[in-house]
């Protein structure tokens, strides 16, 4: 099987890589330097180059304050290149697979979100995901919308990382307590991936780790695994005053038989953190 993979350079983009070459597909892996989906024109010679028989679009605008400020920046990556790849493969055959967020929704359900749940985004970054969904479906019948939540991997910034960079300069550290989700490790989510592109289970897919925590909770857990004498104390998403609103509830369940399940989000913290030991 012959896989195109966007944003290639990202933090998801790389773990895809290496689950797709652990499942003997034929990847090519193309960065942001190497495909700007924004371009149309190069959307298609690539198509028409490669001829792959799916695409996973990792390319994304993924500063959420950021998009706040830039929401037409935004909508031009997660919306208009979505749709340019989106139509690009389906132009030369392939499906597509377009990576998209918790953040879609509004946060106002207590239950999980499930793949039929409407969307309501309360951030540019929130909509211009949301747009990105409706012109990949548009442009291409064959796509899979995966919906996935607050990543972390060992090929980027990430959460763990700046908490541990916190812990390090400064006794206490002060996190949201009133957002709450699932942290998901890019290898699970990749593995997923990967395997998902494979298959002709088209349509809305939710794809996160198990379980839910606060920003709080998995701060404290970080702290707890490492052994780290720093204290977390509780705040409130009004208090930090970010740009962006965030969603208060956004965890991921699914609705789908069968449905890819990643396990527990702890379990993707513990397996990162011993990886991160490895390589320190």
């Amino acid at each position: 099987m012959r896989v195109v993979v966007t944003g290639a350079g990202g933090m998801l983009g790389q773990d895809l890589v290496d689950a797709c070459v652990g499942r003997s597909q034929e990847v090519f892996a193309l960065n942001r330097a190497e495909l700007d989906i924004t371009d149309e024109v190069a959307c298609e010679e690539v198509m028409a180059e490669l001829h792959p028989d799916a695409v996973v679009n990792c390319a994304a605008w993924t500063d959420v304050d950021g998009a706040e400020a830039d929401e037409e920046g935004a909508m031009a990556v997660n919306e208009l290149g979505a749709g340019n790849l989106a139509a690009a493969a389906a132009r030369h055959g392939a499906r597509i697979a377009y990576i998209s967020s918790d953040y879609v929704f509004d946060g106002s359900k207590r239950t999980p979100y499930v793949e039929s749940d409407i969307t309501a985004a309360l951030s540019a970054y929130g909509r211009s995901k949301a747009a990105g969904e409706t012109a990949t479906a548009f442009a291409n019948d064959r796509h899979m919308i995966v919906r996935s939540s607050w990543l972390f991997g060992t090929r980027g910034g990430n959460f763990v990382e700046t908490m541990l960079r916190l812990a390090s300069e400064r006794p206490e550290v002060v996190v949201v307590s009133d957002q709450v989700a699932a942290p998901t490790y890019t290898r699970h989510l990749a593995a997923a991936l990967a395997e998902l592109v494979e298959t002709d289970q088209y349509g809305i897919h939710h794809v996160a780790a198990a379980g839910q925590c606060s920003w709080f909770d998995y701060a404290q857990e970080i702290f707890d695994i490492e052994g780290t004498d720093c204290r977390v104390m509780a705040g409130t998403t009004e208090m930090l005053g970010r740009p962006a609103p965030r969603p208060a509830f956004s965890v991921l369940g699914t609705e789908r038989h069968p449905a890819p399940l990643l396990p527990r989000w702890g379990d993707g913290l513990r397996q990162y953190l011993r990886e991160r030991r490895m390589t320190a």
